[in-house]
């Protein structure tokens, strides 16, 4: 990544780096880039949801959505999203506001009750692993911590991980009982996984017979170009391959329409849907379904939330050309870093020097300006390059966005060049 450099070109560049950045903490900014939540802007698109459903308490199947029942949730949103996330509506769940709470729900019963094709629960095991593709999503290594279950990294590739080490691993370990994906538009990098990576998913021998694909499609209708990336269907491929119970299916309306209050979805084989329906039934007597009936009068249809997704862009792709203009304006070249161009998705991942995140993201807090921490796109916060930042676009007005990443692009050039002169 770095470039050579003359002595007194590197002198040059590492005076003018600490000037710009003097002249940073002398603005007093206080700017956040932290996490990938909706803007005011976004959020104002689902106001209509707050007079919905109007007094209306019937569903189409005559369900009074007042009382109790219906864990499966209401079979007209359910048919809204079976295509957005590739399963079909009898085997999907709609449930309440969070898919973390489905997969934090799935790791405790599969603790704690046999999952299908399982010999035992996995609580009675010595050990439990899962796989985790690095860069990653930071919320699902954390459920990993929460349980005791260890993460094996696994890196990854322009079509999601790489399967070379995945079926190795697999199949010589009988401990490693599932992986974490987000398959389109992933969390940090925004790669999509390819047709292969998808069969190879679904095909691969598991030493576990109780092997599970946590396939958290976050960002299913999440496009950013005029160009929507489609991945190939991971339960059909299962299903085909022999392995129907292989994949559990996450997503939710978080980022579609309200975060605080959407839908979230679990979908897999008929027989998972009932182990979980099964142990669900334990703690709920049923969802939020007048939550579920005006996401259901709200969006309409899946044509309904395409064209909403389509007002979410408009506010958001000028965020993301912005973080890549000013990347290119004032890091292209360098040698310092380079950066993802996501087609989709809520996130840009910023690869550094190596041994310079944690550094870049101490002048940025410094300066006024808030980052994830470094090591959050690895498990246990350790990213072993100390290289990768994540940027999250999504929040901050436009000026406020252009500022963070002038600032933050001051701080790598400083770390950097600092660095080369050592």
């Amino acid at each position: 990544m770095t470039t050579e450099l003359s002595a007194d070109a590197l002198t040059g560049l590492l005076e003018r780096a600490r000037q710009d950045y003097q002249d940073l903490a002398e603005r007093l900014l206080s700017l956040d880039l932290t996490r990938g939540k909706p803007s005011p802007e976004q959020l104002d698109l689902s106001d209509d949801l707050l007079s919905l459903p109007g007094g209306r308490h019937t569903a189409a199947d005559g369900t009074d959505v007042r009382n109790y029942g219906g864990l499966q949730g209401l079979p007209e949103l359910r048919e809204i999203f079976a295509g957005v996330l590739q399963v079909p509506v009898a085997q999907l769940l709609a449930a309440a506001n969070s898919s973390l709470e489905l997969m934090h729900d799935c790791l405790a019963h599969a603790l704690l009750s046999v999952l299908p094709g399982a010999e035992s629960r996995w609580v009675d095991q010595q050990r439990i692993a899962f796989l985790c593709p690095v860069p990653g999503y930071d919320r699902h290594f954390a459920l990993c911590e929460r349980f005791g279950i260890d993460m094996i990294q696994v890196p990854m590739t322009a079509d999601g991980p790489d399967m070379d080490v995945v079926e190795r691993l697999v199949a010589e370990d009988p401990a490693i009982k599932g992986i974490w994906c987000v398959p389109k538009y992933s969390n940090p990098d925004g790669v999509s996984y390819g047709d292969e990576t998808v069969a190879r998913l679904a095909s691969m021998s598991t030493a576990a017979p109780d092997f599970r694909i946590f396939w958290d499609n976050a960002y299913a209708a999440h496009h950013l170009t005029d160009e929507p990336v489609e991945i190939a269907d991971l339960l059909a491929a299962c299903d085909e391959a022999g392995n129907a119970d292989r994949v559990f299916v996450f997503g939710s309306t978080s980022k579609i329409t309200a975060a605080g209050a959407g839908v979230a979805f679990f979908g897999s084989s008929p027989a998972n849907v009932q182990w979980l329906l099964g142990n669900n039934s334990k703690r709920s007597i049923g969802p939020d379904k007048i939550n579920q009936l005006r996401h259901a009068i709200f969006l309409r249809d899946a044509d309904g939330v395409r064209a909403h997704m389509e007002r979410q862009r408009a506010l958001l792709q000028p965020k993301f050309e912005a973080v890549a203009r000013i990347l290119e304006a004032e890091l292209g070249g360098t040698g310092l870093a380079t950066w993802a161009s996501p087609k989709g998705g809520y996130f840009v991942s910023l690869e550094v020097q190596d041994g310079c995140a944690k550094e870049v993201v101490r002048r940025a807090k410094e300066a006024g300006i808030a980052l994830t921490p470094a090591g959050a796109t690895h498990p246990y916060g350790n990213d072993p390059r100390d290289a990768f930042i994540r940027i999250a676009p999504s929040y901050p007005g436009l000026e406020e966005l252009e500022r963070a990443i002038e600032g933050l692009t001051v701080c790598v050039r400083l770390v950097g060049y600092e660095k080369q002169a050592s």
